[in-house]
């Protein structure tokens, strides 16, 4: 294992009928705190793709990911070993055209949508925090401007 970590993530995204975006979080496995799918990079996969496969997996989203980060944070990931790894991690903003009701870990986490500034309340990293409330003063940044042109 590396001294510092890479990791992916997918920040699920959907605009209501009023014009203002949710994201959608999950549960952790070990803590139960809310978190946005993420996970490790995957041989063979663009780190976007890994991203998308995580949020199938933990979220059962399934929406068009973008190719670009949002931005990048960092935490400590306690391993199976007790080790504590510092990790970076990219995050991917991802639109959600729908939820799967049966998906890989429904049984293991509860998944929620959130106003922006409610999800930043609720993480434990404050790069995170800040990168949504990013979302929260301009829900169209740059990333998400791109990211808008491709889903229909």
């Amino acid at each position: 294992m590396p001294e510092i970590g890479e990791q992916i993530a997918a920040l699920p995204l959907r605009w209501v009928d009023d014009g203002r975006v949710r994201v959608l979080m999950v549960t952790s496995r070990d803590t139960g705190r809310w978190v946005m799918p993420k996970g490790w990079e995957m041989d063979g996969k663009k780190p976007w793709r890994a991203a998308e496969i995580e949020a199938l997996e933990e979220a059962g989203a399934v929406g068009y990911i973008a190719s670009e980060t949002l931005g990048t944070y960092r935490y400590p990931k306690i391993m199976k070993d007790g080790r504590i790894v510092p990790c970076t991690v990219r995050v991917y903003p991802m639109i959600v055209q729908k939820l799967k009701p049966d998906w890989k870990e429904r049984k293991q986490r509860d998944r929620r949508w959130f106003t922006p500034k409610a999800a930043a309340k609720r993480v434990a990293e404050d790069e995170l925090a800040e990168i949504l409330m990013s979302l929260h003063r301009d829900p169209m940044q740059a990333g998400m401007r791109d990211l808008m042109k491709k889903a229909p």
